[in-house]
Formats: structure tokens, C-alpha cells, sequence
């Protein structure tokens, strides 16, 4: 195997998409970079570390997330971190999973930032754009930090609308939808289940909404995922089975098992179990919001995201329309298509490429 021609630094966490999302980027473009994972926030588990390990160098920061902090003074040593790992690595880009990491950023290569969520993107979804003063800071240095990057990714449009409205006129800007490698391979006879995925602490995911749609729908529903936060925020769930969190592989376990998949949310960058459902050949019912209509159109049921009779409607129809579903589960199919791993990496490369294009006589003096 030739060696990777980039050495690109990702930041990361192990508590949110991000940490699947690095991964599988990872994995998708083995051979081609090589990956120095610089962690924040929780530590992440044994099983984490291990998969971190068989893709690249992972070394963990003593340093928080921007989502779990009061105020931007406890964020001030993460620049220096994220350099002084550069440097210790020799990297070629740097790769930021959280935008505000790039405010006062000085390193002497190109800075990628992707802009997964944020609290204020989540305000302008969710409050109409009405920011709490305590979260006024969170506005300032995520707008620095897209400043300061030479290129600005999301998983979708509708998303970089979102940031346009939350932040005004952005530096350039490239839409790289998300995709999993890890998608139910083999479909086991479906059972009348009809289940969702998501981390439900967060309101943005409509936890209230599914549970409250829940009696009046006529199959089991099942909600897997975190209701508890790190920080404490907590939600209970009254009608459906609550699984709690899983590991990954056992969600996709359900997903085999299921007849249909929901998704409720409110606030959605993109939304990857719902890809991983729509590549096992599930049937989606979906929040009407500007992400899933633009990821999904034509290829899903989709309900008012604030009305729990019509959810379960929607539901009931599939129910009872066993062709309507076998229909909808090839569509979500064929649509998943379009969001894959190889397409992902492929775009990605090309922008770590443009962004560093490394002169083979820098490379051999390395």
C-alpha cells in the first residue's frame, strides 16, 4: 500500500454524530490520508478507542465542548491544543467537527470547518432565531470561527440556509451530504414495530411529539437513544418502549426487525439514522422540515413536525397498506443511493486536495 499523501488532523467527540461520522470518513478514505483524531470533551470508551486506533492516531484533549460549557473563557485553551497537535504531527489540514474551535486559531496550514449543528443554528430552528443572552457568545465565536476557516462544509443545503440566516454571509461554502457505512445489510422478516432512533434529550429530535402519537398508532413503537444529556437535561417517555441508549450495532439490529421508521425531528442537519434506515429498505415517515424534503422528497411519508394525530396517521396509513410500504422501503433504497460512503470521501478528498495540493519534493523531504 503507498503512503497516504495528506496527513490531515480531525477534531472530534464521543458523545454526538460526530464521533460516526469521523469514522466512517476515516474509513472511507483509508489509504489516502492518514488521520490524527484530536478529542474533546467526555472520554470516550474502550470500544471507541479501539476503533479510533485501527484508523488512525487518536490523542484526547483535557478541554470541553462548546455545547457543554457556560461561557467561551473555559474554550480558550482549545486552539492552542488543536495547534500543538498539529505541530506535534506534522498535519497537512486541519479539519474542525465544531466551527468555534477555529476562533483564534494560528497554524500555518489551510482549516476546514464543519459546521454539523449548533446552539444557534437550533435557536433559529427551534425559537425562531431568538438567542438567549447567556448563549450571545456562541453567536460571536462561531461566526469568528467560519471567518477564520478557508472552507466551510454541510451535510445539506437546507442546513447552510440555516447558517445563513443565524450568521449572515458565510466564506465559502460547500454542501457534502453525510453517509454511513454501517446500514442493516440483510432485512429479517419485519415485525409490526414501528421504531426511531435519536438522541431524545435534545427537543430539536421531537421526543414529545412521537411518544404523544404513540397510542394512537396501531403497531408497537419503539424509541431508541438517550433520553438524559451530559449536562443533565432529561426527558421521559410515557406511551412507547424506550430502549435508552445503544450501541450502535444493536440499533441496526432493530432496524432489521422493523416495519417502519420515524423520524420526529424538529431541528435536523441531516440525520443519519434515517439514512442507515433508508439503506436497510425501510419505509420513512418524516418531520416536514427543509432538511428532509430536500434529502428525501419523493421518497418518504412526511407529517407536520408539530402534530401528533397526523403522525400517527401517517403511520396508520402504512399499516394498512402493506404494497404502500414494500414501495416507500425501495424508494428510501434507491434514494440512499445518492448518500454514500464512496461519494462522501471522494468529495472530501477533493477539497483536502484544493485546500493543500502538496508539491511531491515537500513530500519526499518529509
Amino acid at each position: 500500500m503507498t503512503e497516504p499523501r495528506l496527513t490531515v488532523l480531525m477534531t472530534l467527540d464521543a458523545v454526538g454524530g460526530v464521533w460516526r461520522y469521523a469514522m466512517d470518513l476515516a474509513a472511507g478514505l483509508a489509504g489516502q490520508v492518514r488521520f490524527v483524531f484530536a478529542g474533546f470533551g467526555p472520554e470516550p470508551t474502550a470500544e471507541q478507542r479501539r476503533e479510533a486506533a485501527a484508523l488512525g492516531t487518536l490523542e484526547w484533549c483535557d478541554a470541553p465542548l462548546d455545547w457543554l460549557v457556560s461561557g467561551e473563557a473555559e474554550l480558550a485553551v482549545v486552539p492552542k491544543m488543536i495547534a500543538g497537535v498539529a505541530r506535534q504531527h506534522r498535519v497537512d489540514l486541519i479539519h474542525l467537527n465544531l466551527p468555534t474551535q477555529a476562533a483564534g486559531l494560528s497554524v500555518p496550514v489551510p482549516v476546514l470547518a464543519v459546521a454539523h449543528s449548533c446552539v444557534v443554528t437550533w435557536f433559529a430552528a427551534m425559537r425562531d432565531g431568538v438567542l438567549p443572552s447567556g448563549w450571545l457568545w456562541q453567536r460571536r465565536l462561531n461566526r469568528l470561527g467560519l471567518a477564520s476557516a478557508d472552507v466551510v462544509v454541510t451535510p445539506t443545503r437546507a442546513h447552510a440556509d440555516l447558517m445563513l440566516r443565524a450568521y449572515g454571509p458565510l466564506p465559502e461554502v460547500r454542501v457534502v451530504p453525510n453517509a454511513s457505512r454501517h446500514a442493516p445489510p440483510v432485512r429479517r422478516m419485519a415485525q409490526p414495530m414501528v421504531l426511531a432512533a435519536g438522541r431524545w434529550w435534545d427537543e430539536g429530535k421531537n421526543a414529545a411529539v412521537l411518544d404523544a402519537a404513540t397510542p394512537l398508532i396501531g403497531w408497537k413503537v419503539m424509541m431508541a437513544g438517550a433520553t438524559a444529556s451530559p449536562v443533565g437535561q432529561e426527558i421521559a417517555i410515557r406511551y412507547a418502549e424506550s430502549r435508552g441508549e445503544l450501541p450502535h450495532g444493536e440499533v441496526l439490529d432493530l432496524m432489521r426487525d422493523a416495519a417502519i421508521f420515524v423520524s420526529p425531528s424538529r431541528y435536523e442537519p441531516f440525520g443519519l439514522a434515517v439514512l442507515e434506515a433508508a439503506r436497510g429498505g425501510l419505509p420513512l415517515v418524516l418531520a416536514d422540515i427543509p432538511t428532509f424534503r430536500e434529502l428525501w422528497e419523493g421518497a418518504a411519508e412526511f407529517f407536520p413536525p408539530q402534530d401528533p394525530v397526523a403522525l400517527a396517521a401517517a403511520v396508520n396509513r402504512l399499516i394498512r397498506d402493506p404494497s404502500r410500504r414494500r414501495q416507500l422501503g425501495q424508494a428510501a433504497a434507491g434514494r440512499a443511493s445518492l448518500y454514500t460512503p464512496d461519494r462522501q470521501a471522494c468529495a472530501m478528498a477533493a477539497i483536502y486536495t484544493g485546500l493543500c495540493p502538496i508539491p511531491e519534493t515537500l513530500r519526499a523531504a518529509r
